[in-house]
Formats: structure tokens, sequence, C-alpha cells
């Protein structure tokens, strides 16, 4: 996957978009436990008072307070609130009973001065929350205040007290205040507050609810932000994918149209087909979850991680066990399932071959009643195909269910011991639930690391089958100072003692192939099947290279020029008459798109394909379906040689031109080429099996075995 990073360059402002908007999703998603934890900590448990500062204090409860606040702090205090003699309209309509009341407001105060007063008033108020609350028949009161003075209240009595006479008096209450853990000393600090305020004659009912309200509004919209950076993350990631794809079909199809004959050779047509269809859309998935995923989990795991440290350190062995659980059982999944990937892309070329040949020999295979046997061929190449994605698949989806069961047993242990901790003040309820959305948010982390682990190396085959096509330097290159053509000789074609063998192929094709073909003149091969006249022509083309001597084109080795020069002088009529889907027009305007309707009509006339083309309506605007099946063997290759005289060309290859045609229209052919030949001076050069069409051309040469073994000259 390393080879498409040239590709991803290219998309490098939307990777970045991508990756900044995961870190805004990663954000969201990590801040939502935090306000659910909030709202059952403080919004339920609390009655949504999350502080033990109140924003007013009677001037009662305020002396209370000051009692238990050392000399400094009481400094700190004094500076926070201010006293309110006559309290003003904003102040009753929140706290009715503090009409005609003075009472201790909270000054507008920073973050940091906030928070040193929490720490200051936090054991006070809990004291006196202690002290309010207590039944005044109880024995532990009776015990420290049973002995008052009838007119002396216990703060009266605590008034007259140093600090190690209050130490002393209140050793109980600091040890399980000490015992107490942060979360459960702020509930109790905030139901401190909560008195307070309705001593003061506030709705706690509607505070509370404002709380949850405006936290769950908070919620609502982080959620929406986070499903705004979601969307957007999919839309920039499909984009990249999407064109990373794109990139890869059109470098693969430009390779391709550069490769020789030898590089068909090498790759097969089936083969070929799936790696720029099934392996590209393999590599622009994963590019995909590459982005969506990826990059995703790390950031939400290291996150839900980092906040479990904090929130709930003693908790944190619970995450360890699960991960390391979880790496063994994708360590498992990996050796099963990561061998068969290679595989099941070697079955789909397979699948893809049989079907392909199924098609294209469907003719032959019904003539000789091979149907049963054509089928149970393409029945185990798809159950071949189908058995070992059964497998992968199954493989794969057992994942899912394992790690629900590892979540719900984690779930189970963390209720337990969690439990625990809030019976001893360590933890609240709300922070066990955040725990346990961290927990599975740091297990679905692995998890989608875990499985894109196990579809990298699938996508892994699919690129390297994809840079094997681009990185295939084709055999024939264009020369890096091509030669000019010498316009004196156009046409003309010199063979200089030519060998040629076929890659791997121990003895050579053709053998000391030397002969020169002359515009004006038609030059024919004629041997029997397998002699090596085809071949002979597409080496003038460089379709394959010779690998001895050389081959002139116009005075020039055509080694010396550039494939484009060399073919744009060609006019190819080939052994089978291909034709692309489109109009008739469209394919005789293939290789000269220039062409008037007025030089079709000629070129339809002397390639002897006028009269059929006359009796359709469309005449040229007939449509040709794929390959030409809709039109016969003998019309495919009339337009065929049509298309091919209609370029300006020096030289015209023929291969096999009239296999189609019975023996008056090939002689009509032939004549045409003796015309092309005569009268407009081109050279044609023909591959025949026809003794006749043979005698009719200018010079004729029989090939046998690789070699010239008769050449006639009129």
């Amino acid at each position: 996957m390393f080879k498409i990073k040239g590709y991803l360059k290219k998309f490098w402002y939307l990777i970045l978009a991508c990756i900044c908007l995961l870190f805004v999703q990663a954000q969201t998603e990590l801040t939502l436990p935090d306000y659910m934890s909030d709202i059952v900590s403080v919004g339920i448990q609390a009655g949504g008072f999350a502080s033990p500062v109140s924003d007013v204090l009677t001037e009662e409860t305020y002396q209370h307070l000051l009692l238990f606040v050392d000399q400094k702090d009481q400094k700190t205090v004094k500076k926070d609130y201010k006293k309110v003699s006559k309290v003003n309209q904003d102040i009753i309509d929140t706290f009715p009973k503090a009409k005609g009341k003075t009472v201790y407001q909270l000054k507008d105060l920073s973050s940091d001065e906030e928070s040193e007063l929490e720490d200051i008033l936090m054991k006070p108020m809990l004291i006196i929350t202690s002290l309010d609350s207590m039944d005044t028949s109880s024995k532990e009161y009776q015990e420290k205040f049973g002995q008052l003075p009838p007119n002396m209240s216990v703060y009266d009595a605590i008034s007259f007290m140093d600090e190690s006479q209050k130490s002393k008096m209140f050793e109980d209450m600091d040890t399980r205040i000490d015992t107490m853990g942060e979360s459960t000393l702020k509930i109790a600090a905030g139901n401190g507050v909560k008195a307070e305020y309705k001593k003061l004659g506030a709705d706690i009912d509607k505070v509370q609810t404002d709380y949850i309200f405006k936290t769950g509004l908070k919620m609502l919209g982080i959620a929406l932000l986070g499903t705004v950076a979601a969307i957007s993350v999919a839309f920039f990631a499909t984009k990249v994918g999407a064109g990373v794809a794109r990139a890869l079909r059109k470098d693969v199809f430009e390779k391709v149209e550069s490769f020789s004959n030898e590089e068909f050779n090498h790759f097969s047509t089936a083969s070929l087909i799936t790696r720029t269809t099934n392996d590209i859309t393999q590599v622009q998935m994963v590019t995909m979850m590459l982005l969506r995923i990826v990059c995703f989990a790390p950031i939400i795991g290291i996150g839900a991680l980092i906040k479990v440290l904090k929130e709930s350190p003693s908790m944190t062995w619970i995450i360890a066990v699960v991960i390391l659980v979880i790496f063994g059982v994708m360590a498992v999944a990996f050796a099963v399932v990561m061998p068969k990937f290679k595989i099941i892309q070697n079955l789909i070329d397979c699948l893809n071959l049989t079907m392909r040949e199924n098609l294209s020999g469907m003719l032959v295979i019904r003539a000789f009643g091979n149907e049963k046997h054509s089928e149970d061929r393409f029945d185990k190449a798809n159950k071949d195909v189908t058995n070992l994605n059964l497998f992968v698949n199954r493989s794969m989806a057992s994942i899912m269910p394992i790690m629900m069961f590892i979540f719900n047993v984690v779930t189970l242990v963390i209720v337990y011991y969690g439990s625990k901790q809030i019976d001893l003040g360590n933890l609240a309820i709300g922070q066990m639930m955040a725990f346990m959305q961290y927990a599975m948010q740091i297990i679905m982390a692995f998890l989608m690391i875990a499985m894109i682990a196990i579809m990298l190396p699938r996508a892994s085959v699919a690129a390297n089958r994809v840079y094997e096509i681009i990185e295939t330097k084709p055999t024939i290159q264009d020369p890096t100072n091509p030669v000019a053509l010498d316009e004196s000789k156009k046409g003309l074609v010199e063979f200089n003692h030519v060998s040629f063998a076929y890659p791997g192929a121990s003895e050579p094709v053709l053998k000391d192939i030397d002969f020169v073909a002359k515009p004006g003149q038609t030059t024919a091969f004629i041997g029997s099947t397998g002699s090596g006249k085809s071949t002979l022509i597409n080496l003038v083309p460089r379709f394959y290279e010779v690998s001895e001597g050389s081959i002139k084109v116009a005075g020039v080795d055509v080694r010396e020029m550039t494939q484009h020069e060399l073919r744009d002088r060609i006019g190819l009529v080939p052994q089978k008459g291909n034709l692309f889907s489109g109009t008739i027009r469209s394919n005789l305007k293939y290789g000269a798109p220039e062409a008037t309707d007025e030089e079709l009509e000629e070129v339809i006339r002397v390639a002897q394909a006028k009269e059929f083309i006359d009796q359709k309506e469309e005449r040229f605007d007939m449509k040709i379906s794929q390959g030409g099946t809709n039109v016969s063997g003998g019309q495919k290759q009339r337009l065929a040689i049509a298309r091919a005289i209609a370029r300006e060309v020096d030289l015209i290859l023929c291969d096999e031109p009239t296999g189609n045609l019975d023996e008056k229209n090939s002689i009509e052919i032939m004549n045409t080429f003796l015309d092309l030949a005569h009268i407009y001076h081109k050279c044609v050069i023909l591959v025949t099996h026809s003794p006749t069409l043979a005698k009719m051309c200018d010079v004729s040469l029989r090939i046998k075995e690789g070699k010239i073994e008769e050449a006639v000259t009129k």
C-alpha cells in the first residue's frame, strides 16, 4: 500500500482536511461521556449543584462557614463575597425569602479564584450540612452537644473554641470526610448549597431541571458537530479514494496501451480486467477506510485512554487486560485469514478467464455439445471462489460476536469493581458510566485497527498486482533521439537478415528473412499455417522486436523512430476484423478523424463495402455493436479494409484480408490493393493462403519453416 503514496500526494489538502475533522469528531465523542457523567452525578444526585460555592449565602450560614475556615482563608472568603443589606429585585426573583434580609453575594470570580474558593469551602460546607441535618435526639448529638445550656446553639459553643478544640470535637467527622473520594465530596458539598438555596426560597427543582436541560443541549450541539465532522470526513475520504482509483485506472490503461504483444503474452486478458477493476476497487476501499478509520482509531483510543487514566486510574487495569485479550484474538485471526487473500485474487482471475472463454467460444461449445462440460468448469471456478470467500467472511464475522462478548464481560467487571469504588467514595455513578463508555471506545478503536490490519494484506496484494502492470517496462521503447524519415524513400520496407524468436522459445520462428518491398508494388507472403507469415507482418509496426537483423521503413530502422511516427504511416488490416462499438462512420474515421463524408464514400467504394452500406437506412449512422457482432464476417472484413485505407498512409499491411470473403469478392478486393499500389503508389504487403491471390501480386514470397523458400516476381 505504500506504493500508492505518490497518488495520495495529489490529494494532500483533502487528507489534511480529513485529519483535522477527525480530531474534531474524536473530541466530540470523548466529551459526551463527561457530560453524561455530569448529568448523573451533578444533575440527578446533587440536584444540579456542582460546587460547594453558593451564589448567595444567608448571614447566618456565612458566619457559620467562617467558624471552620482558618484565619488565612477567611480573608479570601471575605474578599470573594460582598455583604448586601438591601437585596435587589434580581436576587428576590431567585431567592424570595431573601427579601428584607442581609445576605452575602458571590462576586464575579475568575476560574482560578473560584477553584481556590471551592477548596476552602468544601470541608466547612460539609460540616455545616452534617450539623444541620443531625437529629438532636440522636446518641451522637447528645454525646457531643448534650451538655450545652438551653439557650446556646452548637455554633455559639463552637465560636468559643480554639482550633485544637474544634479539631478534637470534629475528628470523627474529619476522618469520615478524609475517606470520602473527591466525587462524593463534591456531591455532598453540592447538597449543602442545595439546602442553602432551599432556605432562601429558591426553586431547587427548577435549578435541577435547568442544569440537566442546559447540559443536554450542550450534548446535542456537540453530537451535531460530531455528525457534521463525520459526514465531512466520509465525503472527503470518498473523494480521495475515488480520485486515487481513477488515477490508477488511467495509468494502468495507458500502460497497457503501450504494451507489445510480448507483455500481452505475460498478462492474460482476464488478469488485466481483474487488476483494472476488482484490484483497484480493493485499493479504493482501503484508501477510504485508512482515512476514516485508521487515522480515527488511534485518536479516539489514545484520547479515551488519557481520560480513563485521569478520571478513574484505579480501574485502568481492566482496560489493559482487555487490550491483551483483543490482541490475542486478532493474532489468531491474522494467522488464519491473511494467507487466503492472495489466493482469492488468483481465483478471481481464473473465474474471469473461464467466463471469458465460455462467452467467446460459445458457438464452438454448442457445436460440440459441450455445454455441460463448460457449466461444470465454470461451476468449479465459481465454487472455489465462493468457498474461500465464505471461509474468510465467516472467520471475520466471528470476530465481532467475540468482541461483543468480551465487552459484555468487561461491563460486568466494571460494574462489580466500580460499585466497590463508589461505596468507598472514590468514584461517582456517573463516572463509572463514563468509564464504561470510554472502555467501549478503547475496545472499538483497537478492534477497528485490527480489522483494517486484516484487510490491508488483501489490499496490499491488490496494489502489488496493479503496480506489477504500472512498473512493467515495455520491451519496445521509443528511442531517445529519433531519426527523421527519408521522404524520398517513403513506403519502402527493407528486411535485412531478420530473425525472430518468441520469449522463452528454444527455436526462432523466422530465420534470416531478407527482402525489399517497394512502393507501387504488392508483396504477398504465402505458406502453410504456422510458417511465420503473420509474425512477419507484426514485426513491421513493432508489435514484436526483431531478435536479429533490422527492418527499415522509409530508409530508417524502425527501432530508431517513435512508435507513433512509424504506425502513423501504416494502414493495418488484421486477420480478425475487429470493430468498435459506435457507428459505421466512427469506425471508418477511427484512424482518419478529419475525413469527410465524400472521402468516406470513396473509401467504401474501394473496399467493396458500398453495396451493403447503401442497403442500410442509416448508412454511415448505422449502429455497430461491440466487436461488430451485428454484421457478417465478410461485412466486418470490408469495413476493416475501408478503415485501413481511409488513412493517408504510405504502407498497407494485410493479414488474410479476404479470409471471410468468397473467391469473387476476394479477387475484387485484391484488385483494390493492386490499384492502391499502382495508382496511388503505396506499398502493399499482405499474407494469404490463396495461390490465386499470390499470383496476382507483383512479388510473391513463399515461407516455409520460418525461411523464404521461393521468391516469384512478375
